[in-house]
This record gives C-alpha cells, structure tokens and sequence, in this order.
C-alpha cells in the first residue's frame, strides 16, 4: 500500500487542513501492526521504533494494540511515558546517553541497551537496585551488506566490538548492581527479502549461542532490532509476512537453548504505509533541458530522498497517471533541495502532489527549521 489515502480525501484534507501538511491513518497502523503480529511467534515482542515517527496519535494506537516502544532521546522516552504505560514496555537505545537521559530511564524502569562500559558503569553508580539491562554488541561479520545506514563489520560508533566482549564481561562481573541479561544487534534496515532476513536473524542467534557458550551470557531477551522494509514504489514487492514469520518460527526451534524472549523494533514498517505528505505546485520552470516542479516544501519536510537517493512515490491528485519527466526541487535556497526525478501529468501551479509512505522518517527527519518555513500540521485521521 503505498498510498493511505484516496484523490477525494487528499483533497478534503488540503482544503480542510491547508498545505502542506501531513496526513496518518489510524486505520492504515492497524493493519500493518495486525498483520505483522498475526505471523509471529508468541514470544517475539513488537517494540515500535519511536524515531519512526512520535506522532502522539500513532503511539497511543499501537499502544493500544500491544506494543512496546524502542526509544532514542529523553524526548522520545518522555513522549512514552505520558502513555502511562505498565513497567517493562519500555527500551532506551542509542550510542551516546547522558547520564540524566540514564536516570531518568533508571527511574520509569526502562530497559536499557547498553553501548559500552560507560553506560553500565554509570547506570552501576546510580542504581540501589539489581538493575538487568542488555548489551548492544557490533559483530565481527556483514550483517547486512553493503547497507549505508547500518553499516558493515568495520569500525562502528555502536555498540560494543564482538571481540571485545569477553574483556567487557570481566570488568562488568566487579558492578554492584547492573547484570547484563540481553542481547542486542540492530540486525537490518528497509529490507523487504523475508529469506535474507532469515539468514541475518540467524546470523544474530548463532552469534548469541556463541556468547553463551564460551562465555556464560545469559540472556532473557535478544533483541534484533528493526529493519522490516516497505515498498517505496509500484514495481517493489512487500515483505512476504507468512514466509518472514515462518522464518522465525524455524530460527526458534533450531536454537532450543534459547527459552526466553526475541524482540522486534519494526518502525517504517509499521508507520511508514500510514501516512501521507500533500503539497502544492509553486511554480513550473525549464532550464537547459530540464522542467522543475518547485513545491510548497522539500527536504525542510521529506530529507530522504536526499540521505538514502530513495524518492518517496507521488501522483498528482485528480489527475491520473502521466509522461512527462520532471524534477521535484522545494522552496530552499540549496540546489540539494530535491525530492527526486518522477513522470506526473502536465502539472501547472496550484496542483496537489501527494506523497505516499511517509509515515515515518518524514517531518521528523527533515530540516524543518532551514530558513524557517512554517512546520506543516500533522493530522491525525480515523
């Protein structure tokens, strides 16, 4: 589904809402949230991503329907505790925490993920409690080659070099309070191949057994992280659910040692089909070969396509499908401001574009303060 909403809609929420804005389903996240647990085994948790996107509206529906929540910042794990949620829904990752970012995550009861020996230390020194926590670990192999936003088995600023484990193990077995009772690997990113994510999944659960082998880890939960992908066009296929949670299931029964809890943190895939961006036409303009559309917005809303060269797909409302190639620029003064290169009717100012699967990594991640173009409204609908 790479569009939530149809041409009648988009057009009531511009007229009703102005442009450009940002429209989520409510109905579109419980799909996607229903379908993916329907496959899963019963002991593998949904912890929604919250860096997806901290929509208010999309975080009490999920929460609603089960999940936990993976949060990065003080600002997301503040967003999730005013949920009101029940200890232990709650995980705090991220490879740079201030110390009153681990307080504060010591005092709601957060399960932290641990980078490295600071955050254990400090979290030792705070703590008046036995305080379990897991241990993020950056392994020795590709797990997900050539992938620009997890990177390879090179250096990393995440986590804590498989190798160097062992020497971590010794100096956090002298700590008063804090006991290393999970694994972490953040095992993938947008990827929609259910097979090569059974094989990264496993790569992780061999690793896992390693640990526990050779150097007595014990682990409550093993967390995979995120990575479950989404089509950002016609022509890509969506992740085959049956077969990823059958992948799964069959990754379980191979490593009968491990009894206890496998987590998930899927983010674009549960809010990225949700939503919706709509803006208007500006200005149509050529120049030495080329026809621009220039838009109400651009990366100051939807950086993406910048960071990864993946264009969000778009049509034009009202006006079916076209030939005509042109370059989507926004309203910055930088020629990096480009949401990709598209076929689109014959476009004039005035005319709606919407913009689909931008239900994560869209407003949030944009440069919405460059040149201070008013923030967009975000709307939530059911």
């Amino acid at each position: 589904m790479l569009f939530a909403f149809d041409d009648a809609q988009c057009r009531s929420l511009a007229e009703t809402h102005g442009t450009p804005c940002f429209a989520y389903s409510g109905e579109a996240a419980t799909e996607q949230f229903t379908a993916l647990r329907a496959v899963l085994p019963s002991r593998v948790r949904l912890a929604y991503a919250v860096k997806a996107n901290p929509h208010p509206g999309l975080l009490a529906r999920f929460a609603a329907l089960g999940a936990s929540f993976d949060c990065a910042s003080i600002g997301e794990l503040e967003r999730v505790e005013a949920l009101k949620l029940p200890p232990g829904r709650t995980f705090f990752a991220g490879p740079g925490k201030r110390e009153t970012e681990l307080l504060r995550a010591l005092v709601m009861g957060v399960r932290v993920q641990a980078e490295g020996f600071e955050d254990l230390a400090r979290l030792d020194a705070m703590a008046d409690r036995e305080v379990a926590v897991n241990l993020r670990v950056h392994p020795a192999f590709d797990i997900d080659e050539g992938n620009r936003i997890i990177g390879g088995s090179g250096p990393s600023a995440f986590g804590v070099d498989e190798e160097e484990v062992p020497a971590l193990l010794q100096k956090a077995a002298q700590l008063r309070h804090v006991r290393i009772r999970g694994l972490h690997v953040f095992a993938a990113s947008n990827q929609r191949d259910a097979a090569k994510l059974r094989t990264i999944h496993g790569a992780v659960l061999n690793l896992a057994k390693h640990l526990h082998e050779a150097h007595g880890m014990t682990f409550e939960q093993i967390d995979l992280g995120g990575g479950l992908g989404v089509p950002y066009a016609p022509d890509e296929a969506p992740l085959d659910l049956r077969t990823f949670g059958q992948g799964l299931s069959g990754l379980l029964a191979e490593h009968a040692w491990f009894t206890d809890e496998l987590i998930l943190e899927p983010g674009r895939f549960l809010a990225g089909p949700c939503g919706t961006y709509l803006a208007r036409v500006v200005r149509i303009k050529e120049s030495r070969g080329t026809r621009f559309a220039i838009l109400e917005g651009g990366i100051n809303h939807l950086i993406r396509p910048l960071l990864t060269g993946q264009p969000f797909p778009v049509r034009a409302v009202g006006k079916g499908h076209g030939t005509l190639s042109y370059t989507l620029a926004g309203p910055l003064c930088t020629s990096l401001d480009r949401l990709g290169e598209v076929r689109l009717p014959e476009l004039a100012p005035g005319d709606l574009l919407a913009f689909g699967t931008t239900g994560a990594y869209g407003l949030n991640e944009g440069m919405t303060h460059f040149l201070s173009h008013p923030v967009p409204p975000e709307v939530w609908v059911e």
